[in-house]
């Protein structure tokens, strides 16, 4: 990857759009909806939320550690952390709240992390080879994750 082709601006750029738009629309939700599991077996949009903070924090500690640790392993079972940070039974707004607060700090330290530091990698995975992902990456692929959630839980078009 040549080094002119080192940047995160479309995906900060994305990721500051989202945090300036979704909570509005996250706090019109009603908090049946919001808590509502519409399976035994699947997250309410609550827990979905909660997920993308789960989300922002294994990949907040893998764009960390990354800049300063070589290859870094950092995995997580995502419907153990789910569960075991109880958004289930977590006020709404207080959730919502957590999640645009976490994701402006992603997109700060994104904007200072240099642009030279983006091809290292973190292990993202058990099999290492295979989950071997540069921070451009990782960061990239943070913010489609995001999106391809959020669609669950509001309807947005920007």
């Amino acid at each position: 990857m040549s080094q002119e082709n080192l940047s995160v601006s479309a995906p900060l750029a994305r990721l500051e759009k989202i945090i300036e738009i979704i909570p509005a629309l996250l706090l019109e939700i009603g908090d049946k909806e919001f808590s509502e599991r519409p399976a035994p077996d699947k997250w309410s949009k609550k827990e979905i939320i909660g997920h993308l903070i789960d989300s922002a924090a294994n990949n907040h500690r893998r764009l960390v550690l990354g800049q300063f640790q070589e290859q870094p392993v950092v995995t997580y079972d995502q419907d153990l952390w789910n569960r075991h940070n109880y958004y289930g039974q977590t006020d709404g707004s207080q959730v919502i709240i957590f999640w645009e607060t976490y994701n402006r700090h992603l997109a700060g330290m994104m904007k200072h992390m240099p642009n030279q530091l983006l091809p290292r990698k973190v292990q993202t995975g058990e099999q290492k080879e295979k989950n071997l992902m540069t921070l451009q990456f990782v960061f990239e692929d943070y913010v489609a994750h995001m999106e391809n959630h959020l669609r669950q839980v509001v309807d947005y078009d920007f």
